[in-house]
């Protein structure tokens, strides 16, 4: 590899320019060099905005270009399988925007096509909105803080009314986002991290906006839920609630999880982004300070370019983790059309 790794990025929405350019770009040895957006017109807009030497008109002459050592995915989930897989097959290193994919099997074809080339990095951007906090709740469990794990409850609801005149966005377009739903994924990679993953899924959903204008003021059908309850089961028979909502405003739980033991209590409020807890005997909960040791920051540019350089490895987060939480969101799908309660991992 040259000693410089040059990087060709693939949509530049509003994550990539936050994140993912300015800190790749801040890293020695590390440089964009081409970007391919859904235009050539934004595609130029973001190559002049942040000095990009190149502007693609197609992403698979980008990946095929001997000049590129690896490739972000900036995309909707619609496009995150074929690049990725393409990418992997021209011996490109991979960071892709989450969610994974649209669905578990196009999670699959991209973890077989990252495991058929082991030399090359994969990663997926990491669930991040709990990071400050995973090490430190991971740790209270393994110290039986709360007792036995019974039950975790999950309200990712938005909290105000929603808008029905507001156009369609990409995530209410099942062709744009797949089986992907609200907040649903981002939440559950983080309950991943502290509790395991679901073993059985029960679901029901519903569409209440079931119309909204796109881009082009034409009247679309929504497909993708817009409220969603979950019921699932843990490992060692614990329980865990999810909700997911765009029409339960004022939500007095809205943005917090809370895990329930046998002999305690956490919650994790994001509206306060602090953690709280009580265990048995107390009168009411507590704030738990966070130590530096364990509080962890946004480093996904880093620990991609890390990974790249063999100075670390990938922990988030790696294809067989996107796996996992596809294979929860179909199960979720699965179980709302049919009725019934779905078994992981899916057959």
């Amino acid at each position: 590899m040259r000693n410089e790794i040059q990087v060709g990025l693939i949509g530049a929405g509003a994550n990539s320019k936050r994140h993912h350019i300015p800190k790749l770009q801040a890293i020695g040895g590390v440089g964009i060099v081409g970007v391919c957006n859904r235009s050539r017109q934004s595609g130029d807009q973001v190559a002049d905005e942040f000095s990009i030497p190149q502007v693609y008109n197609d992403w698979v002459e980008m990946v095929n270009d001997d000049a590129i050592d690896a490739i972000v995915i900036g995309t909707w989930p619609y496009m995150h399988c074929p690049a990725t897989c393409g990418a992997l097959e021209a011996g490109k290193h991979v960071m892709t925007e989450a969610r994974m994919a649209m669905n578990a099997a196009e999670a699959h074809q991209m973890l077989k096509a990252s495991l058929a080339r082991p030399d090359l990095v994969a990663q997926i951007v990491p669930s991040p909105m709990t990071l400050r906090f995973d090490r430190t709740i991971r740790r209270l469990l393994d110290e039986g803080y709360i007792g036995d794990l019974r039950v975790v409850d999950i309200d990712g609801s938005a909290g105000a009314f929603p808008d029905p005149q507001a156009t369609m966005s990409w995530r209410q377009d099942a062709g744009l986002s797949g089986l992907n739903i609200m907040s649903m994924g981002i939440w559950y990679e983080a309950m991943a991290r502290w509790v395991g993953h679901a073993a059985k899924v029960s679901a029901t959903t519903q569409v209440f906006t079931d119309t909204r204008k796109d881009q082009e003021g034409n009247a679309r059908r929504i497909e993708v839920p817009d409220h969603v309850d979950i019921l699932a089961e843990l490992p060692g028979g614990a329980r865990a609630h999810l909700r997911f909502s765009d029409t339960t405003a004022f939500s007095p739980a809205c943005d917090t999880a809370h895990i329930y033991g046998s002999d305690g209590v956490l919650k994790l409020d994001l509206n306060v982004n602090e953690l709280f807890g009580a265990r048995r005997g107390d009168d009411s909960m507590s704030k738990i300070p966070i130590p530096d040791t364990e509080a962890q920051d946004w480093r996904v540019e880093e620990e991609f370019v890390g990974a790249i350089r063999g100075q670390e490895q990938i922990r988030l987060t790696t294809f067989e983790e996107g796996v996992w939480y596809m294979e929860f969101t179909e199960a979720v799908s699965r179980s709302a059309k049919s009725g019934q309660a779905v078994t992981l991992p899916l057959d």
